[in-house]
């Protein structure tokens, strides 16, 4: 029975060293899938941040787009506008009240319209004369001192789309 204890002492250190070079490896490619999981999950966070990126600039493209789309239509319908404006003031000094209205109501429309869709009219008669909203199309004498500098006339109403300028107000300027 000596031998067999001596032997089971024997035999447990080299079970002792097998488990401990088990559990090295095993702890090593414990190790190693975390890496592996550390690098996917980066590229994972990396991708995805990407993606959203792309997301964010293609609807911000396409919002460009209808606004740059939105902005030629209304454009266009910039001179209508002002025959609108020109037909209403030729209209103030006519006894007809039924095209006085007409010529307003479709006015009103048009305008309620196309402030619906970002449109803002430019502000000049009175305030300084700006070269970012005003284009000067002559200068007078001013009538009086305080309106030298400033917007006497509107010659062409001038307008702003979703805040960028897509008309300078025509002006004439007091000197």
């Amino acid at each position: 029975m000596a031998e067999k204890d001596t032997k089971e002492t024997v035999v447990e250190p080299e079970e002792k060293a097998s488990k401990k070079k088990k559990d090295v490896q095993l702890q090593k490619q414990v190790e190693e899938l975390g890496d592996k999981l550390s690098a996917e999950h980066d590229k994972y966070v990396r991708l995805y941040a990407e993606f959203e990126t792309f997301r964010r600039r293609a609807s911000e493209e396409r919002l460009a787009l209808e606004k740059t789309a939105a902005a030629d239509t209304i454009k266009g319908l910039l001179p209508v506008l002002d025959d609108c404006e020109r037909a209403m003031k030729m209209l103030e000094t006519s006894s007809d009240e039924a095209a006085k209205e007409g010529t307003a109501l479709i006015y009103n429309k048009l305008m309620d319209y196309l402030k619906g869709c970002g449109l803002t009219e430019i502000e000049a008669k009175g305030q300084p004369f700006d070269t970012d909203f005003h284009e000067a199309l002559t200068q007078v004498p001013a009538p009086s001192e305080d309106l030298k500098g400033k917007v006497i006339d509107v010659y062409q109403t001038g307008y702003m789309l979703n805040g960028k300028i897509i008309r300078y107000a025509k002006v004439i300027v007091g000197a």
